[in-house]
């Protein structure tokens, strides 16, 4: 089921990128202020190297407590920030660089964290994988099933 602009009135949403994610996290934070989605930037605010955990484990500790509903990571592959917050209890962060696995992503896995790659897609596309992250909503049904496995095991092992 998509959900409508004014569905949004109540998602809180945080962003952050390193270094190499800075351009593509400036065309996000524009569709979420055009979708009119509630959202918190914690940077970085450079194009000088920095470390990606120092940004997305803060956005995925905010997005597992329920501070925000929501969280989407850039780096230059995507591949860091979605390791660095998948390690934190209850963040389901999927790493997408299609729409499809944007929205599959969301349907099946009810991924709460999305990452992308500024290297890998371009500005337009990353428009296109938020907006339809974003708006596609979890189907549950079998797949409850298996996000289910998925936490139990965290809660048994971390």
């Amino acid at each position: 089921m998509d959900l409508s602009k004014e569905d949004f009135f109540v998602m809180k949403v945080a962003i952050a990128s390193d270094h190499g994610g800075i351009h593509i996290r400036e065309e996000v934070r524009s569709l979420l202020e055009e979708m009119g989605i509630e959202y918190e930037d914690f940077g970085c605010d450079c194009e000088a190297s920095v470390d990606y955990p120092d940004y997305a484990l803060p956005v995925a500790e905010k997005v597992a407590k329920g501070e925000f509903d929501k969280g989407i990571l850039i780096c230059g592959t995507g591949i860091g920030m979605s390791i660095a917050a998948n390690k934190v209890k209850g963040i389901r962060c999927a790493l997408v660089h299609d729409v499809f696995s944007a929205k599959a992503t969301r349907q099946h896995n009810n991924s709460n964290m999305l990452a992308m790659g500024e290297r890998v897609i371009g500005p337009g596309l990353a428009r296109e994988i938020a907006k339809a992250w974003l708006t596609t909503d979890y189907e549950g049904g079998r797949h409850e099933r298996r996000v289910g496995k998925i936490s139990e095991y965290e809660e048994k092992n971390l």
